[in-house]
């Protein structure tokens, strides 16, 4: 029986009939449509292969962030094939933990990780049938409006109690993106971040971000070179063990329990404090009492500068809960109030509805960071219309959206950082890779080491000082490798 061949598609048949936001429409796209990607140059790719697969590792602790538990990790491997318009092929390869826990919140788990599972193999199809041409972020510009609309469509098909949420659509396609831009990366013997510029981009950012950046390239914003070194914020989970009396069971598998043990294994300075929010007591006594522990160990080892995070989840009610709460801890600690870096989405996500809760008082204490509110252009110009004075970059939202992210973010003078999704192997290189380039970051969160380090156990050797942390640092300055560095044993090469 002959082989089937599956109809490749433009972009008009792939977004066809989608209705853009006010904001798309402001913002010129593709000003001379689809002839505009078909004419190919020795730097435009196209997508020849592509393919999925999922693995799966159990926690060794559950984490609990935002008043929802997680013990297991489901992980989307993508390997892409494409052709340059000189004719080199290059394999890429991008991989992502799918959170849907984070991503997709109004579901059970079990129905969040189906629908992103299965969203996943649609993704897969999109992208096969994808004939543009050109850089992935040209790529890029044409995928995610057929994503979300695939999105929409697979959620009415399931039946959701809720639409699947753009957050989770990007979750999902993050390790599509990445493999598109890592193919291209090694198609030409570069890292990702050296494909950055005019050299290699047709368009400017002004596509994107709008008239301001008019003349703009990436490289501008994100530096070819990452850090030698990049601090490490450790995630203190909502029920993670403080102090030894705080344990329920000890786990004997060689790592620490406690967090005064998590500190002395590892030289931690940075420590990211989840709350739960509505509990204004539990939430300064965890606040204070993290701090008391960290100050005693900090004195141990002769330590003088170390800081902290405190990140929600959107727990807070309100932002007059985050205002009382600062101000207690701030009169019981002062010190521990200054050694805060920034706040980390404390209230709703869903900014357009919760308007109300503007974050202007807080960001004179302390930068407040917008982090599952933000999921693009719009949503970050309405955080900082509300207050908002930081954004968290994550691997996870996409390589192409954290890019323009990070740039817009650095036009407006915000306050930059990147975090984490529990992000194992070739997820957390990913990572590493946008927190050791993006000027002004504070640091990144890497807690697969403290949850599911087996999901990393491959990675470990070949990353020497990347997954086991020392002096509180990860040592990133070895992500110099083509494409984002990561190329995973059996993975195929051109």
């Amino acid at each position: 029986m002959p082989a089937v061949t599956r109809p490749r598609l433009s972009r008009r048949h792939l977004i066809g009939g989608l209705c853009l936001s006010p904001l798309a429409l402001a913002v010129p796209r593709l000003a001379a449509g689809a002839a505009a990607l078909r004419v190919a140059r020795p730097t435009d790719i196209r997508i020849v292969e592509i393919t999925h697969a999922f693995e799966g590792h159990t926690y060794r602790a559950p984490y609990m962030f935002g008043g929802r538990s997680v013990d297991r990790v489901t992980i989307l491997n993508v390997q892409c094939r494409v052709r340059t318009g000189d004719g080199r092929e290059s394999w890429g390869f991008g991989s992502m933990t799918l959170g849907n826990a984070w991503a997709f919140p109004k579901v059970s788990q079990e129905a969040g990780l189906g629908a992103m599972m299965a969203l996943a193999e649609v993704c897969r199809g999109v992208t096969a049938d994808c004939d543009d041409e050109g850089h992935p972020l040209d790529l890029w510009r044409v995928l995610e409006p057929a994503y979300l609309q695939a999105a929409a469509a697979l959620g009415r098909t399931r039946s959701l109690p809720a639409p699947i949420p753009k957050l989770c659509t990007l979750v999902v396609a993050s390790a599509f993106d990445a493999a598109i831009h890592d193919a291209y990366g090694k198609a030409f013997g570069l890292s990702s971040y050296a494909t950055y510029s005019r050299a290699h981009m047709r368009h400017d950012l002004s596509r994107d971000l709008g008239p301001a950046f008019a003349g703009e390239y990436l490289d501008r914003y994100v530096p070819v070179q990452p850090r030698a070194t990049t601090p490490v914020f450790h995630s203190v989970g909502a029920s993670d063990a403080i102090e030894p009396a705080d344990l329920k069971t000890r786990l004997d598998d060689g790592l620490p329990n406690t967090l005064a043990e998590w500190i002395a294994r590892d030289g931690l300075t940075h420590f990211k404090i989840k709350l739960n929010g509505g509990n204004a007591a539990q939430d300064f006594d965890r606040i204070t009492r993290i701090d008391r522990v960290a100050r005693e160990a900090m004195g141990a080892r002769r330590v003088t500068d170390w800081n902290y995070l405190l990140d929600f989840n959107e727990g807070c009610p309100d932002v007059g809960y985050l205002l009382d709460l600062l101000g207690k801890v701030r009169q019981a600690t002062p010190d521990g109030f200054r050694r805060i870096k920034y706040v980390e989405q404390p209230t709703s996500r869903d900014l357009a509805t919760d308007r109300a809760n503007v974050m202007h008082e807080a960001s004179k204490l302390l930068p407040v960071v917008v982090d599952e509110g933000l999921v693009d252009l719009e949503t970050l110009l309405l955080a900082r219309e509300m207050g908002y004075t930081g954004v968290a970059l994550k691997a996870c939202k996409g390589q192409s959206g954290a890019m323009l992210m990070a740039a817009a973010a650095q036009k407006y003078g915000m306050f930059l950082c990147v975090q984490d999704l529990t992000c194992p192997g070739a997820s957390l290189i990913h990572s590493a890779g946008i927190a050791a380039r993006v000027p002004g970051n504070a640091g990144i969160e890497a807690n697969a080491r403290q949850f599911v380090p087996a999901a990393s156990a491959a990675w470990d050797a070949r990353f020497p000082g990347l997954f086991t942390i020392r002096e509180g640092a990860m040592r990133t300055g070895q992500l110099t490798g083509p494409g984002l560095s990561a190329v995973p044993a059996g993975a195929r090469q051109a």
